[in-house]
């Protein structure tokens, strides 16, 4: 999974939330610039903290089915298939 791109959505997400909620209560310029960036650094991080959990998460997940697939195809090098056992059989007589 491509989680390059959450801590900045999330991140914008946050901003456009805080501009909304700034100029809807008529906030002063200072204090919403103080209060905005606040806000990104810290979802930012947020976005960045769930980056890693996911990226986490996926990699068991993606290494459980590598080895699944690959423990697979070692019990599938040793048996033949039902069909070529009949067909060797018929060509030896």
């Amino acid at each position: 999974m491509k989680t390059k791109q959450v801590p900045i959505i999330v991140t914008l997400i946050a901003g456009l939330i805080t501009c909304v909620i700034g100029f809807v209560m008529h906030m002063e310029t200072g204090q919403f610039v103080k209060t905005w960036g606040i806000v990104l650094i810290s979802f930012y991080i947020l976005g960045c903290v769930a980056k890693l959990i996911l990226d986490y998460n996926f990699k068991e997940e993606t290494e459980e089915a590598t080895e699944e697939a690959a423990e697979g195809a070692e019990a599938g090098e040793g048996a033949e298939a039902p069909g070529q056992e009949a067909a060797s059989a018929e060509e030896m007589e």
